[in-house]
């Protein structure tokens, strides 16, 4: 049946507005925006009611990947992509398991991997002394309460000033960009404790700019495994927010502030604070009971557990909590937050998310409630950078979707 039906769309080269929706993925209405923007041209034949299309021209359309695909159920913007699978309570980056990559291999090895396809051991990133200079400039200017994130906005913004190459959209000036970025966002944070004697990898080199407690190295395992799980989670709000501006081609700074700006928020990067203060209210009363019912008495939903695509544990938390165990000085934040899961358990079936681990080494480590967005978001980083190389290889502004206007009718009298 299907030859049969190539060979009868070959032969008439035209397609009803049903079959063009069809072949490209889309609802009927949608077809139509693509013809009112000029993606599409349609034909009204002699004798027929409806709008025919060029097969040829459609079959073109849907090659440049421009389909804005509803999800068969939720009816949410799709977009293709060959970073990040997510399937039954495993994430895998480019196909292998994130638990496996945080194990074996440190933040920026998986980042330069996951941006070229090859894994250089011993990878480190190193901040140009122009960027970091103004980075840090900017950062001693803001007022003493800011908050290490008010700190990361800044300091790209000053990053991106002080680079005149930063319109340079090819590959190898982006992925330049990036690995310059991401140590000069790290280094441009006031230092909190004395420098490591291993300053080479990023992980000690943030984790002197979280905390004052000295790092062992059990403690900095879980922070790199951190960075490594978090680079990446399919398209998060944030990642979507840098793929838009990336399809309008939004230099690599430009996207990067686009993802801050999504991240804050108390459902997205902000969430392990609320974890962390969670964590630090139970070990000051000494009980997990007393503080999930105070949530609950007061339709508040307990932080660090549920995430709306895994059922069952998040597998980002299962790998930190089984290096936190290696931690002698998180064993009383490990306990509280299972004491919070095995409440909860109680009342309604929820696992630990990646929040709730990050609280753990937050706490633990006599860190700030902000710590575990900043870790969120230097990690991420890495992630955009790889969604902005793939929106640029796409045709711009591809991410433009209709608005479904529900105001009054025109015409209507001039305020």
């Amino acid at each position: 049946m299907a030859d049969q039906d190539r060979s009868y769309d070959a032969t008439r080269q035209r397609l009803s507005t049903r079959e063009t929706a069809d072949r490209l993925g889309v609802k009927p209405e949608t077809v139509y925006a693509y013809v009112s923007r000029g993606q599409l041209t349609s034909r009204r034949e002699p004798g027929s009611r409806g709008s025919t299309f060029d097969a040829k021209e459609v079959d073109a359309l849907a090659r440049r990947g421009s389909r804005r695909e509803p999800s068969g159920a939720g009816g949410e913007l799709a977009v293709r992509t060959g970073i990040t699978l997510i399937d039954r309570d495993r994430c895998y980056f480019r196909g292998v398991d994130t638990a496996e990559l945080a194990a074996h291999y440190h933040y920026e090895e998986v980042a330069e991997w996951l941006w070229t396809g090859e894994l250089r051991r011993g990878t480190c990133f190193t901040a140009p002394q122009d960027a970091l200079t103004a980075a840090r400039r900017a950062v001693h200017s803001l007022p003493e309460h800011s908050g290490p994130m008010d700190r990361l906005r800044v300091a790209v913004i000053a990053a991106a000033a002080a680079d005149p190459l930063r319109f340079d959209l090819s590959e190898d000036a982006v992925l330049d960009t990036a690995r310059s970025l991401i140590p000069t966002l790290v280094e441009a944070l006031p230092p909190q404790s004395p420098k490591s004697s291993d300053m080479k990898s990023l992980a000690p080199r943030l984790w002197s700019r979280l905390t004052s407690a000295p790092a062992d190295a059990a403690s900095l395992r879980v922070l790199d495994a951190a960075l490594v799980l978090l680079i990446d989670h399919d398209l998060a709000a944030s990642t979507l927010a840098v793929r838009v501006a990336a399809s309008a081609r939004a230099h690599p700074y430009a996207i990067i502030s686009a993802g801050f700006g999504a991240l804050d928020g108390p459902l997205h990067g902000a969430a392990s604070a609320l974890a962390h203060r969670m964590l630090l209210d139970v070990l000051n009363r000494g009980s997990a009971a007393a503080v999930v019912a105070d949530h609950l008495r007061e339709g508040r939903r307990v932080p660090g557990l549920g995430h709306p695509l895994y059922p069952g544990d998040d597998p980002r938390a299962r790998a930190l909590f089984a290096l936190l165990a290696d931690v002698p000085q998180a064993q009383t934040a490990l306990q509280a937050a299972r004491g919070v899961v095995s409440t909860t358990a109680r009342h309604t079936e929820l696992y630990a998310n990646v929040d709730l681990a990050l609280a753990v080494l937050t706490v633990s480590a006599g860190m700030p409630p902000e710590a575990g967005e900043t870790v969120f978001a230097v990690a991420r980083t890495a992630g955009w950078i790889a969604h902005a190389l793939e929106e640029y290889g796409e045709r711009p502004l591809r991410m433009r979707p209709s608005g479904q206007y529900s105001g009054p009718r025109p015409p209507q009298p001039l305020p």
